[in-house]
């Protein structure tokens, strides 16, 4: 049986150990996105005009004004002080086309105190430019930058299987680790004087069983912030009852219907702070967006710069039919069924924000990690390939059986030292 589980363990090392390495690379770094970003790009970070702020609905009023083509979708409410205030925005249709304008960005940077556009960018775009590179590199940990294909986010399902993959083959590894009740401390050890093949290995063994733990997590995480809808809420509605989602609900959001009308921004704040006051949230609304193909408002109650949620689980967040104003449904953290709150956990958990800036330096010492285990595994793998192709070799080339016995016999176990005996058995 545990040679059925060393071919396991091999085969999917071997499957999902690029994809591992790109992932745990990418991770380490998009745990400070924004630090990074503001640092290469501060002319799209850092606010031109000194002076008060504009509201964020007075900026995007005057960025749809200023250009007719773009609608913004999603806006903070208000800027953190001497930083613009950041805009997603969508196209608008050209009604002599009847198409969509042209735009080469879906982001902007405007001047919190002017309403003037600092900055245009096309987050996520394949770019190595300064401007590009940091949501280049989030967009790369997710999707791997591959396209939707018939309907399908391919690189968004690709990653998710990986982390399925990922999963089992931790368990696998983790039963392969301790190969007796005798050896266990070796499992634990890292022979940093010897170096070379010896430390490789202790490297991958043992490092994976040190953060075996933090690696179940990074890889359940990573399977429900990819497969959520189709794989994880399913499993977890088996065991508690599950909130519709108002998002990926079809019998909660719909597509516009002619002759629809849309809320303004203004009217849902203004029901957001109502909801917020009778939910008894602390914090205001810190954020809006509207998504036209599912005609739904979505509000997000932060403090101003917190829209990610820097500490918890994360921030509430309600939606709205856009045409009615009528509340369609509302995720307010720590609040319903256990597999409700389950579901909650997984972005705090797989990003280390559900511990504030001591978790993010987790997260990124974990993707470090996951990016060294992927790479010795590949190098152990390489090393008995290779192994395996030389004993094949002789073999074709071995003595005849006369030769053979005339030969001294020498087993090749007696000539190995005793911790790579130990290290064949558990590879």
């Amino acid at each position: 049986m545990r040679r059925q589980f060393v071919r396991l363990h091999r085969w999917f090392g071997v499957a999902t150990a690029l994809f591992l390495f790109v992932a745990g690379l990418t991770g380490a770094v998009i745990a400070w996105d924004h630090e990074l970003d503001a640092a290469l790009n501060p002319s799209f970070f850092e606010a031109r005009t000194p002076g008060p702020a504009l509201s964020g609905l007075e900026l995007a009023r005057r960025v749809e004004a200023a250009d007719p083509r773009v609608q913004v979708t999603y806006l903070p409410l208000a800027a953190e002080p001497g930083h613009t205030l950041q805009m997603m925005v969508l196209p608008r249709i050209d009604p002599a086309t009847r198409a969509p304008y042209k735009l080469d960005f879906n982001q902007i940077a405007v001047d919190p105190a002017t309403g003037a556009v600092q900055g245009r960018r096309e987050w996520g775009a394949f770019s190595l430019s300064r401007i590009d590179l940091i949501p280049f590199i989030y967009k790369l940990h997710y999707t791997l930058h591959l396209p939707f294909t018939g309907g399908v986010d391919v690189g968004v399902w690709l990653m998710g299987v990986v982390g399925i993959v990922w999963l089992f083959d931790s368990v696998i590894a983790l039963g392969l680790s301790f190969p007796s009740l005798k050896a266990w401390r070796k499992s634990l050890a890292f022979r940093f004087g010897r170096g070379g093949y010896a430390l490789t290995f202790d490297l991958h063994r043992s490092g994976g069983v040190w953060i075996w733990g933090l690696l179940m997590i990074v890889a359940l995480t990573s399977v429900s912030m990819n497969l959520a809808a189709p794989v994880v809420r399913p499993i977890v509605s088996m065991f508690s009852t599950l909130t519709p989602d108002p998002i990926n609900n079809p019998e909660i959001v719909r597509a516009p219907r002619p002759g629809d009308g849309v809320l303004s921004r203004e009217r849902i704040v203004q029901l957001a702070e109502e909801a917020g006051k009778a939910q008894h949230i602390a914090v205001p609304p810190g954020g809006i967006y509207y998504a036209e193909f599912l005609h739904t408002y979505g509000v997000g109650f932060y403090e101003t710069g917190n829209d990610h949620g820097d500490m918890g689980l994360g921030n509430p967040w309600m939606y709205w039919d856009a045409a009615t104003g009528k509340l369609l449904g509302k995720q307010i953290p720590g609040k319903g069924t256990a597999g409700d709150i389950f579901m909650q956990v997984q972005f705090p958990l797989h990003s280390g924000r559900i511990l504030g800036v001591g978790g993010r330096i987790l997260i990124s010492a974990v993707g470090i990690a996951v990016a060294v285990l992927s790479a010795t595994g590949l190098l152990i793998w390489l090393r008995k390939l290779n192994a395996r192709r030389g004993a094949a070799v002789k073999a074709r080339k071995a003595p005849s059986v006369e030769e053979a016995q005339r030969a001294p016999v020498t087993r090749d176990a007696d000539r190995m030292p005793e911790r790579s005996r130990e290290e064949v058995a558990s590879e």
